[in-house]
């Protein structure tokens, strides 16, 4: 899909649903290759960061949803029925409607399916990431692990670390630092980017991985929790080193 019609579907996407405002825009990178890591917010999260971030952005989608018959169960569980109440037999009815579009779209969009739990297909979501990077694209990460119960008040799970893996095989094929950008979405219609905190190569790698994926979980907590009391979002920075 052209970089044009990328950017025409997210300003329909904004006027329709999302709708929101963007903060932290002096943060954004001037160029690529770059991670944006997300909290999920339930099915919010994914629009409204294309919505609101002025860049081209390859988002890891779960693998599910990329596959014409998978993708009607799952969205069926985990949107329909899940956060829209709706239950069978109408729940279904709506889902194949909505994957008779959403599927193409999702793959001309130059989405990368993500397969949790399964290490050996993991690769091929890293490699594409990594070609993509290599090129100077930006890749955009929702890491939650929907094993577990969200926070009550930032709607969150913890995070998984198999992102930061990019660092690592990025520093690994060019010598340079990746960095990765936290992204706070919050219900209130805020979307913050902020500092990004770059790959140390002088770190043990598995050390490395939990790092960056503890600054990220953190500080996206934090900013949260700052836009649920009104508060001002502070200069928050990201340990770098």
């Amino acid at each position: 899909m052209a970089d044009s019609l990328y950017q025409f579907l997210a300003s329909v996407l904004d006027l329709t649903i999302w709708g929101g405002k963007l903060s932290g825009e002096e943060n954004l990178p001037q160029q690529g290759p770059a991670v944006f890591v997300a909290n999920h917010l339930d099915a919010m999260g994914p629009i409204a960061a294309p919505c609101s971030i002025p860049l081209r952005l390859y988002t890891w989608i779960q693998a599910e949803m990329l596959d014409p018959e998978m993708a009607v169960d799952w969205l069926e569980w985990d949107f329909i029925e899940r956060q829209l109440h709706i239950k069978p037999p109408l729940s279904l009815w709506i889902s194949k409607a909505m994957c008779s579009f959403s599927v193409p779209i999702l793959h001309s969009l130059g989405c990368i399916p993500v397969y949790r739990g399964d290490y050996a297909r993991m690769q091929t979501t890293l490699r594409r990431s990594i070609d993509l990077l290599r090129e100077g694209k930006f890749v955009l990460v929702f890491p939650e692990d929907n094993r577990y119960l969200p926070d009550p008040v930032t709607k969150m799970m913890p995070f998984q670390h198999t992102f930061a893996r990019l660092g690592e095989m990025y520093y690994q094929e060019t010598e340079a630092r990746l960095e990765f950008y936290p992204v706070t979405i919050h219900s209130s219609g805020v979307l913050h980017v902020g500092k990004p905190v770059a790959y140390n190569p002088l770190n043990q790698p598995g050390l490395e991985r939990h790092r960056i994926k503890d600054l990220m979980e953190s500080t996206i907590t934090a900013v949260y929790l700052q836009l649920e009391n009104g508060e001002v979002i502070g200069a928050l920075n990201p340990e770098r080193k």
